[in-house]
């Protein structure tokens, strides 16, 4: 397991694990190097939990190639803007405009202005699973966080966003 330490004028010590397997350590500039090594220590647990788990998703998920991003940003570009079409009109909602990306950590994002963005690499997951999403980013035209509201709003319109939700992280 390699293992980055990242110092900074923080006051607490905080773990990451990335994409590609490697552990990001941000430590305050003053923490000596042997609090550092007990504070991973400490949490070791939950490092060999999250590395499994991130593990599993790159396998499920691996990069794909040249040819299948172009399929999966032409599919993306087909299908998203009729599904945000469809789903803005069930709730009554109105995107500003749409934007496809590549991001690779987040499946879709809804800036201030209320425009959504969405990876073409949802393209690789079920339907219900793109659906959750678009739902998802919608709903944060209408409230900008994760409180009680935001969720009624998607279960309104997907009573079974859970198990949708559980499709991303599959």
């Amino acid at each position: 397991m390699e293992i980055k330490l990242i110092r900074s004028r923080r006051r607490t010590a905080s773990l990451e694990v990335r994409p590609d397997l490697t552990v990001v350590v941000r430590a305050p500039l003053e923490m000596p190097e042997a609090e550092v090594r007990r504070f991973v220590r400490s949490h070791s647990d939950w490092l060999e939990e999250h590395l499994r788990r991130m593990a599993e998703r790159r396998a499920a998920h691996p990069e794909p190639s040249p040819e299948r991003a172009r399929e999966l940003i032409g599919l993306a570009k087909e299908i998203l803007p009729g599904k945000v079409a469809h789903y803005a009109a069930v709730m009554g909602l109105s995107p500003t405009g749409i934007t496809i990306t590549g991001a690779r950590t987040r499946f879709g994002s809804c800036s201030p202005k209320n425009r959504l963005c969405f990876s073409w690499r949802l393209m690789d997951y079920p339907e219900a699973a793109v659906d959750y999403v678009v739902v998802h980013e919608l709903a944060h035209i209408r409230h900008k966080n994760h409180g009680p509201a935001f969720h009624a709003l998607v279960a309104s319109v997907l009573p079974d966003h859970l198990e949708r939700r559980a499709l991303l992280r599959r």
